[in-house]
């Protein structure tokens, strides 16, 4: 299978929010901060910290910490063929542009779910769109 493939290449996110990078990083790299806007979680920021995202009727999904370097990035693996990485760049002082990267996509691959991940990539990739909105409405709040 060849990897230039565009229908599965990454899915990525790029959204400069009005927030300084903390207050960015405290939303993506905290437990409460990922069940605020993204799913409820038992996250911690420890490189090889096991932990589960809530995905309602779909379960407990298994995550594994891979990267942690506050704060400007952020990676776990998620389920068992997806990874997650934030990478985080200060604009200026109130500025943060964001970056959200789900890769690990393959067409000759189901989730733990049964579905191919060709069924269900597109409406991830429409799905991030709506909650990187919902972060950057999060941590602009107040701004």
């Amino acid at each position: 299978m060849s990897n230039d493939q565009s229908n599965f290449h990454e899915i990525r996110q790029i959204n400069v929010f009005r927030a300084p990078i903390q207050k960015v990083w405290s939303a993506v790299a905290t437990a409460e901060g990922l069940s605020a806007w993204f799913m409820p979680n038992d996250f911690k920021p420890i490189v090889g910290h096991s932990f589960h995202l809530d995905a309602g009727p779909f379960g407990h999904s298994p995550c594994t910490v891979t990267e942690v370097e506050p704060p400007n990035r952020l990676s776990f693996h998620w389920g068992k063929d997806w990874t997650l990485t934030f990478e985080l760049r200060a604009v200026n002082e109130q500025e943060t542009e964001c970056i959200l990267i789900h890769g690990g996509w393959d067409e000759a691959k189901v989730t733990e779910f049964g579905q191919s991940h060709t069924q269900i990539r597109g409406n991830m990739s429409q799905g991030w769109i709506g909650l990187m909105k919902k972060l950057g409405g999060m941590v602009e709040e107040g701004q």
